[in-house]
């Protein structure tokens, strides 16, 4: 994402990381932001549903962002730039779409999260940016699918989009 708008491309995808979920963070992230049974106590949660502890869905999605901020943050620290170029700006994200847990990130589980770009948008009301919207997934060690969801960001277009 140290791109312009015109230099991403649909179907590019990049590597985010891995995490692996300790009981001890999911018990600290969920008391502070999600304090159901089957987050906070491994004796409560194994009478549960799902049979034991289990991290928040907005713990492996908080995870995933982390992640994709560490990523940027690294692209843009060792990309070339040419004399008197700087690097584009990302602007805000006007939020994400199909957000789904698919299975639970249980103690002990390493996420490994990616992202592809699936949409770019051209904005006429704002010509100095552009729209993009990508594919974030989670899989676990065992190749199995936990997370994912659309999120977008408006993205800087070169010359703030003029046309000449």
């Amino acid at each position: 994402m140290s791109k312009y708008f015109e230099d991403m491309r649909i179907g590019e995808q990049a590597f985010l990381g891995g995490h692996t979920f300790t009981s001890e963070e999911i018990i600290a992230f969920a008391r502070r932001y999600d304090p159901q049974r089957f987050h906070i106590d491994a004796e409560d949660a194994a009478d549960s549903f799902y049979g034991g502890l289990i991290a928040s869905g907005w713990h492996s999605a908080s995870v995933c962002m982390r992640l994709w901020v560490s990523h940027i943050q690294a692209q843009q620290k060792t990309a070339a730039l040419a004399p008197g170029e700087r690097q584009p700006r990302l602007g805000p994200s006007p939020g994400i779409k199909a957000l789904r847990w698919h299975l639970p990130v249980r103690a002990g589980d390493t996420i490994s999260y990616s992202t592809r770009v699936t949409e770019k948008t051209e904005l006429r009301s704002r010509p100095q940016w552009g729209l993009v919207l990508s594919r974030f997934t989670g899989v676990n060690q065992h190749g199995l699918q936990a997370i994912s969801y659309s999120g977008q960001v408006f993205v800087e277009r070169r010359g703030g989009g003029q046309r000449g």
